[in-house]
């Protein structure tokens, strides 16, 4: 059976809704992070010497990284090729949005989120106004210049169509779910509706429900 090497509150919440989407059994193997590094446990580095989530193991076989993941349970169990394209351009564009997710979307999120924490974090008073001076600069000259196009593009994209392929759900929407819903809790999407739309209908979608009953209720980091 597939194991899911589940740490709270991470990625891998996106791969237990795959798998609920192929119908396939599976079980989870909880992780809880450090309070104050909120790290994974080193139990977790027994798995993977990284000691990151997702990880899964199917047999002898273990799988890291959420797009590696994805690729192979489409490979071994998407029999009916429902969840990804099989040529041409929607093929290359199915590709394009599950490397985009976490290869130019998700880091930009990081560092919002590490400079959001770095002006709120427990300091000596007297360096608290430096640190959010210098928190908002980076924000303001290197990140928001850089996410503000990206979102606008999926804005775009999501105006065309259903979901971000077409009329039809497929692995890149559940590649492409965390990030957006972590950009929801990280800026104002007031000016993106169809990226907010996007977000309901993920979160409405039965197999993500089932999903989140499984993993629990979770928080993007």
């Amino acid at each position: 059976m597939i194991k899911v090497h589940h740490l709270e509150n991470s990625r891998s919440q996106r791969i237990l809704w795959l798998l609920e989407e192929l119908n396939l059994e599976y079980e989870i193997i909880e992780y809880k992070r450090d309070p104050e590094t909120a790290s994974g446990p080193e139990s977790l580095k027994k798995i993977h010497p990284l000691g990151k989530s997702p990880v899964i193991t199917d047999g002898d076989l273990i799988v890291a990284e959420s797009g590696a993941i994805i690729e192979y349970l489409l490979d071994r169990y998407d029999t009916e090729k429902r969840l990804r394209p099989t040529e041409g351009q929607a093929l290359l564009d199915y590709r394009y949005w599950l490397h985009f997710a976490e290869g130019s979307f998700m880091p930009l999120l990081v560092m919002k989120l590490v400079m959001m924490k770095m002006s709120q974090g427990p300091m000596p008073f007297f360096i608290k106004p430096i640190a959010k001076v210098l928190s908002n600069k980076i924000q303001e000259k290197f990140i928001l210049p850089r996410i503000g196009p990206q979102l606008a593009f999926i804005e775009k994209t999501l105006g065309e169509h259903t979901w971000i392929l077409g009329k039809e759900l497929s692995a890149a929407d559940i590649q492409m779910s965390f990030p957006l819903q972590a950009s929801s809790t990280r800026m104002d999407l007031t000016k993106f509706p169809n990226i907010n739309r996007f977000i309901t209908q993920v979160e409405a979608n039965p197999a993500y429900q089932k999903a989140v009953s499984r993993g629990g209720t979770f928080t993007t980091l």
